[in-house]
């Protein structure tokens, strides 16, 4: 690591659960980030800034105006561009250091196969569930930590699955129907430093999981309600019947 990156990453070295050792394991790592609005905006520029290696960043949406309320890594002069190319200008002018590597289409499972054997965590940072099914359905099959996020209105949650090992429940233990109803930003709203708030918690986790340090939310949903601003926490365990990682009945 060159002077330039010492420096760079000087307040996060001096940290003993970090370190140079594990500002190198940052270097070295790859996340996959599905989802570039108003939660992965929040956490593509910290990931980018704190040192993660390789960024593979997947949307396949353009920057509408509507979106520029809350999807801070893009700008007005980004309208109309693809949200992957507009992400990718933005983080490279952050750190210059972090690989980028952009796809502008919607994932079929074959690309999730390709893609997940060469990352160290998945970044669901979508807002339907189907999407977020499919992101668990691999993540389960291919045992990679996925970091889930959500928000709407003024409500937000985080959680962490490492599905595929030991006890932890997935995704779909959370959530166990795909008849699950979307709600959605566009017709229910949300105010916008709320992205920002669960964006850097997923942010933080993700850290977590790539460093091994601390213990993060796995088994456990962090639920946030912004107008009293107040955190609670349940306790998620695995459902032995879960469709996506219990046994069936027999």
């Amino acid at each position: 690591m060159d002077d330039q990156l010492l420096l760079r990453y000087s307040r996060q070295i001096l940290l003993p659960e970090i370190d140079i050792d594990g500002q190198a394991r940052l270097a070295d790592a790859s996340v996959l980030l599905v989802g570039l609005g108003g939660l992965g905006s929040p956490v593509s520029m910290y990931l980018a800034a704190a040192g993660v290696g390789r960024l593979v960043l997947v949307d396949d949406d353009t920057v509408e105006l509507s979106n520029l309320q809350r999807q801070i890594v893009h700008g007005t002069a980004d309208l109309g561009r693809p949200k992957v190319e507009s992400a990718r200008d933005r983080l490279a002018a952050l750190n210059p250091s972090v690989t980028i590597e952009p796809i502008a289409t919607r994932l079929e499972d074959a690309d999730f196969e390709r893609l997940l054997p060469g990352v160290d965590a998945v970044v669901d940072a979508t807002d339907n569930f189907q999407t977020r099914f499919r992101i668990n359905h691999h993540c389960v099959r291919q045992r990679k930590p996925l970091i889930s996020g959500a928000a709407i209105r003024f409500e937000g949650q985080v959680s962490v699955f490492h599905a595929g090992t030991g006890d932890s429940p997935c995704y779909r233990c959370l959530y166990g129907s795909e008849a699950a109803v979307d709600a959605t930003c566009s017709t229910n709203g949300v105010v916008a430093p709320l992205l920002g708030i669960i964006g850097s918690v997923q942010a933080m986790e993700t850290l977590k999981v790539l460093l091994g340090i601390g213990e993060d939310l796995a088994g456990r949903l962090l639920l946030l309600d912004a107008l009293l601003m107040e955190w609670q926490t349940m306790r998620l365990r695995k459902n032995p019947r879960c469709p996506e990682c219990g046994t069936p009945a027999a």
